[in-house]
């Protein structure tokens, strides 16, 4: 195994907390100019003097965050170079790729090429240069997305090993107090960073609404004539999932005095067949003229209203009973009856529903009326306080809002529509934040970010993507996402998004020396 991977691996590893991650994070490495001999930890210079300082290298592109810990560049002298990878869509290692290292000072370049990573997100480089001056350091990445380059400015190549490593040992000294979260370490959690935003921050309404079924989203299911319900199947009980067209219940009016659909249907059939037979006699006495034409239609009549009322019967009750099946897939709802129970057509009897699309109603005070004409964003939290969901993100919208109110209700309705993509229940209540009026501009972060003590808010505030300074904020409102920050921060400084509690138990585990086992 590489050394100084070891080093910095058994330097920032975790105590307790994250003692199962650590374990994972065996691995060998074979950089691109393979295994290397370094120092130890405290060996001096024939100089007399601890080389061991290390620069601290951050550069951001659109893509990808580069952390690179390299030795100081001197004249002549060959840096060691250790380049971390972060992708920033999901803040996960870059894990194949080639990157072309390139470091220009006073006009003329040194490159180096490294076709692979040691280890996922990390990279190794050596790199000679050839004068001193100032400059810049800047990494291309290839992979199957195409190149992206991350450029480092203000690179500093001395003519004096002395200086180079007083200067960064300066450097250091300013950032000795923080707490250490390791790339390797962050890589294998749920984790990322981003700069703190100035955004418009409007008016923000905190209240409960009710979580309802859309119309449309769900059918009750009634008895067409008067019957004896009878289920298709034991288990239809409410909760049970359902196919379109799946038999459901039947309505048996056998033996029944009155409305006996079998007698109804053998009338019917009966008076069909006589009004047909009446209409075509007719017809041909018509051709003749030998009826009247008013005569005429009225057989015509009878015979279409026999016609169409046998059909009905003939289709639904010609055993005597109805059969009813679901309209939809879905879910069964309610059962009104129980299975056997006498019902007068028109009775419910099942509801089935489907659930895919929901209302969210809220309750407002009309104090909060002039605002809701202005709404810009409308978040929610469920009950269990574990998720928050953005009602444009579930493809929602506002429905309506009311214009009145009442004495027995005095509150002003707010009704918005979601896609239940989130297994929302009808009937639950949830955490609403409407957000109303661009408002002023403020700094926000997510509300992931903050980490709450006997009361006080703390962020954690990036040094470099490995140490991190604990920082008291004041927050102001929030809107279920993200928090108004009314001091303690300034804009653009990049703080811990998610993973903020693991950084705060990295702290809780022990403080280490955010500089031990860098050296290359």
């Amino acid at each position: 195994m590489n050394d100084k991977i070891f080093r910095k691996l058994r330097n920032f590893c975790f105590r307790a907390f994250l003692a199962g991650v650590a374990a994972s994070l065996s691995f060998g490495v074979a950089g691109c100019h393979g295994k290397h001999e370094h120092e130890h930890e405290g060996e001096e210079s024939h100089q007399g003097h601890s080389h061991n300082e290390t620069l601290q290298l951050t550069a951001y592109n659109s893509e990808f965050e580069l952390f690179a810990e390299a030795q100081p560049f001197v004249a002549g002298q060959e840096s060691e170079i250790l380049a971390h990878f972060t992708k920033l869509s999901d803040f996960k290692p870059l894990e194949k790729g080639k990157v072309s290292m390139k470091l220009t000072i006073g006009g003329k370049s040194v490159s180096v090429v490294c076709d692979k990573p040691a280890h996922p997100g990390i990279y190794e480089f050596k790199v000679r240069p050839e004068k001193r001056g100032e400059g810049n350091l800047s990494f291309e990445i290839e992979g199957a997305g195409g190149k992206s380059v991350v450029t480092v400015p203000g690179i500093t190549v001395y003519d004096d090993e002395h200086e180079a490593h007083h200067e960064a040992a300066e450097a250091a000294a300013k950032s000795s107090n923080g707490i250490v979260f390791p790339k390797e370490q962050s890589w294998n959690v749920e984790f990322s960073t981003e700069k703190v935003a100035s955004e418009p921050f409007g008016e923000v309404i905190r209240t409960m609404a009710r979580v309802e079924p859309s119309q449309g989203d769900e059918r009750v299911l009634v008895a067409k004539s008067a019957g004896t319900v009878r289920f298709a199947a034991a288990d239809l009980t409410a909760g049970k999932a359902v196919g379109s067209g799946q038999a459901l219940f039947t309505i048996d009016s056998e033996g029944l005095a009155d409305n006996n659909m079998s007698v109804r249907y053998q009338e019917a059939k009966s008076a069909y067949e006589t009004a047909k037979s009446e209409y075509e006699r007719k017809e041909e006495l018509a051709r003749e003229k030998l009826v009247t034409e008013s005569d005429f239609r009225k057989a015509k009549n009878e015979y279409e209203t026999a016609a169409a009322n046998y059909g009905n019967l003939k289709r639904n009750f010609a055993s005597g009973r109805h059969s009813e099946g679901s309209p939809m897939s879905g879910f069964i709802k309610k059962v009104y009856v129980r299975n056997g129970e006498y019902v007068e057509a028109g009775s419910p009897v099942m509801e089935v529903a489907q659930n895919r699309r929901l209302y969210i109603t809220a309750e407002l005070q009309p104090s909060k009326y002039h605002a809701l004409r202005d709404i810009v964003s409308t978040n929610f939290k469920t009950a269990s306080g574990s998720e928050v969901y953005s009602v444009a993100d579930l493809n929602g919208s506002l429905v309506s809002y009311g214009r009145s109110v009442d004495e027995e209700n005095p509150l002003v309705p707010v009704v918005f529509q979601i896609d239940n993509t989130v297994d929302l229940l009808p009937g639950s209540f949830v955490e609403m934040y409407i957000t109303a009026g661009r408002g002023e501009r403020s700094l926000t972060v997510p509300n992931s970010s903050l980490v709450e003590e006997m009361g006080n808010y703390f962020v954690f505030v990036q040094l470099t993507p490995e140490f991190f300074e604990k920082r008291e904020v004041k927050p102001g409102k929030s809107n279920g996402l993200r928090t108004e920050i009314l001091s303690g921060l300034k804009e653009n400084e990049r703080i811990v998004g998610k993973g903020a509690v693991l950084v705060k138990l990295a702290q809780a585990s022990g403080k280490l020396d955010a500089h031990a086992g860098h050296v290359h």
